[in-house]
């Protein structure tokens, strides 16, 4: 076992000391997708609702890959079993579109990379509120598939760290689209809003779990965009992703945000842990 593992193609040892060839698509043009989720008791949560958006980045990249659900799913655990014991690992995989010599086109006699590793991870509390700021969204109209092609988000996420910040949320003029690695939602007057999946924001895993817990629970849903004015004066905004679940924010660009319906928040928070804790149980 190793703490962290890393996997290429089949083979796997200690993710310091993997390679990868320099021909890859992904190295050149990011021409490639991947999915992350985090591990507990050596359980992927949510993994066939990843497997799902996996695919249909695929299908979106024209990415012929040929592997089937059930051996993704096989090589998955097979990295995360060799990892050491850890409360919670966070796990990360992605396919590009092969080896090749570097030519825009795509290549004609390559096979499909598959990429994997897993490390230790602790999640963050979701006690402790986040800080904001916010940016123009200066990503290109792909934002529904989850590419490797990521240095907009970088930069941005770069910016909110130069600011004492944990995200920064980003928007196309008034309209709010997402974070720089996640979705934001608000509640405002017993409401939960977010914006609906379209080419502008990634349809995250959390997102759909929150407003699935929502329904269930008798809170109203809406999928309709909002602006930056609507979230600056919303009574809760909420940010998800897998790594951190659903995080309250508490400022946006140095100014108060929130903190009008804590007990709703709260209450979608302890259902979202519960799920998580439930659906990692040892099988």
């Amino acid at each position: 076992m190793w703490k962290n593992v890393g996997y290429y193609n089949g083979t796997m040892g200690p993710l310091e000391e993997m390679t990868v060839p320099m021909g890859d698509r992904a190295l050149y043009f990011g021409d490639g997708i991947y999915e992350a989720t985090c591990v507990a008791n050596r359980v992927p949560f949510a993994l066939d609702d990843h497997l799902d958006r996996m695919y249909n980045s695929l299908r979106l990249l024209e990415i012929p890959f040929k592997m089937e659900r059930d051996q993704v799913k096989a090589e998955l655990q097979k990295v995360i079993d060799a990892a050491e014991d850890s409360p919670i690992h966070f796990l990360y995989w992605q396919i590009s579109r092969g080896v090749a010599m570097r030519n825009h086109p795509f290549p004609t006699d390559a096979e499909p990379t598959l990429l994997i590793y897993v490390k230790p991870h602790t999640m963050k509390s979701m006690d402790k509120p986040y800080k904001l700021i916010s940016m123009e969204d200066i990503r290109f109209k792909l934002c529904n598939i989850k590419t490797l092609n990521l240095i907009p988000s970088v930069l941005a996420n770069q910016r909110a760290v130069e600011h004492g910040c944990d995200e920064a949320v980003l928007h196309r003029g008034s309209r709010v689209t997402e974070c720089a690695h996640s979705n934001i939602s608000i509640l405002k007057d017993g409401v939960l809003q977010t914006a609906p999946t379209d080419e502008l924001i990634l349809p995250g895993i959390t997102r759909k779990h929150l407003l699935a817990l929502a329904k269930e629970h008798g809170i109203s849903v809406l999928e309709k965009p909002f602006s930056m004015v609507e979230l600056m004066n919303a009574d809760e905004v909420i940010v998800t992703s897998s790594s951190a679940l659903c995080m309250k924010a508490e400022s946006i660009d140095g100014i108060p945000v929130g903190g009008k319906d804590p007990q709703r928040l709260k209450f979608l928070q302890d259902a979202y842990l519960e799920k998580f804790q439930r659906e990692t149980q040892p099988k």
